[in-house]
C-alpha cells in the first residue's frame, strides 16, 4: 500500500472535509477521485496504490462521507452544494488543472465542473455514468441509501452487500465482498459494523433537486476537446447503452470502453479499466 497524507479543506459553510493525498511528480496535473453517492476514498486505494508517484492522485470524500464532517443541514447533501465544496479545494490547494476519475456521482459533478469551470480538467474518466440517468437504477439506489443498517461481524456485512449487490458483480466471491464491506462500512462505537456515511444522505435524493432538472448533454459538450473515458459496467442499470453510444458519438476522439461483467459501477481494478486509464493519462499533457 502506498503511502498517503490525510488531509482536509474548509468548504464555504464552514464543514471540514477529508481527502487522502498521494504523492506524485509535480510537473502533472493531479488526479483527483471522485465516489459514488455513498461510498468514500476508500474505493480508489487501489487506483491510487497504482498510480502514485508518477502521478499525485487526491481522494476526495464529499461531505457526509468518511472522515469528512457531516453537515448540519441535509438539504446541503446535493449536486451543486458538493461542486462548491469541490472548487473550494481547488482554491485551497492551489490547483489549477486536475484530471477527474468521475464514478456515479463523481462522474455528475465531473459534469456539472465541465459546465461552469471547463478550464480546470485535463482530462475525464467518466465511471458508468452521464447525462441521463437509468431509472432502474435510480430505484435499486433508493431501495438501500440511508437504511442504516448494522452487522454484528464482517462477514455478517459481507454477506447483506452481496445479497444486495449481486446484481452488480455476479461473480464476486465472498473474498471479494469482504473487501468491498471494508471499503464502505466502520466500526461504530458500539462495536457494530455501519455504512460509513450519514443516512441523511438520502433525504434529499429521495426528493430530487436541482441536479435532476438540468440538461447534463450540453457537458459532454464542454469536454470534447479534452482527453475523455467514457466506462460502462456491461451490466449496469444505471448507465443505459444507448446512453453511452450517444456520448461516444458526441466524442469522436473519446475511449467508450465496456467492462464485462460487472453492473454499477467498476471499481477500476478489471483489466479493461487499467488498460483504458493508461491510454487516458498518456493523453493528457
Amino acid at each position: 500500500m502506498t503511502a498517503y497524507a490525510d488531509r482536509s479543506w474548509t468548504s464555504r459553510d464552514g464543514l471540514k472535509l477529508h481527502f487522502r493525498d498521494y504523492p506524485g511528480r509535480d510537473d502533472r496535473p493531479p488526479v483527483l477521485c471522485l465516489p459514488g453517492l455513498t461510498r468514500n476514498a476508500r474505493d480508489f486505494a487501489h487506483v491510487a496504490d497504482r498510480l502514485a508517484g508518477e502521478w499525485r492522485v487526491l481522494c476526495v470524500e464529499l461531505r457526509g462521507r468518511g472522515e469528512s464532517a457531516y453537515a448540519k443541514d441535509s438539504a446541503t447533501y446535493n449536486p451543486a452544494q458538493y461542486a462548491d465544496d469541490l472548487a473550494e479545494l481547488f482554491r485551497q490547494e492551489e490547483i489549477e488543472r486536475a484530471v477527474f476519475f468521475g464514478t456515479s456521482l463523481g462522474g455528475l459533478l465531473t459534469m456539472i465542473t465541465a459546465m461552469t469551470a471547463p478550464q480546470v480538467i485535463a482530462g475525464v474518466l467518466l465511471n458508468d455514468v452521464g447525462p441521463e440517468i437509468d431509472p432502474a437504477g435510480l430505484e435499486r439506489i433508493s431501495d438501500y441509501v440511508g437504511q442504516g443498517r448494522s452487522f454484528p461481524t464482517w462477514m455478517h456485512a459481507a454477506r447483506a452487500l452481496e445479497e444486495s449487490q449481486t446484481v452488480a458483480f455476479p461473480h464476486y466471491a465472498i473474498a471479494e465482498w469482504l473487501e468491498m464491506a471494508k471499503r464502505c462500512m466502520a466500526v461504530g462505537s458500539n462495536g457494530r459494523i455501519h455504512f460509513d456515511y450519514d443516512m441523511k444522505i438520502a433525504e434529499p435524493f429521495a426528493e430530487p433537486q436541482g441536479v435532476s432538472r438540468v440538461d447534463l448533454w450540453p457537458a459532454i459538450t464542454a469536454i470534447k476537446d479534452k482527453p475523455v473515458l467514457l466506462l460502462r459496467g456491461e451490466l449496469s442499470d444505471v448507465l443505459a447503452p444507448a446512453v453511452h453510444r450517444r456520448m461516444a458519438g458526441m466524442l469522436p476522439d473519446a475511449d467508450a470502453v465496456t467492462v464485462p461483467g460487472v453492473g454499477h459501477a467498476p471499481m477500476l481494478d478489471e483489466p479493461e479499466a487499467i488498460a483504458a486509464i493508461d491510454r487516458l493519462l498518456a493523453r493528457v499533457t
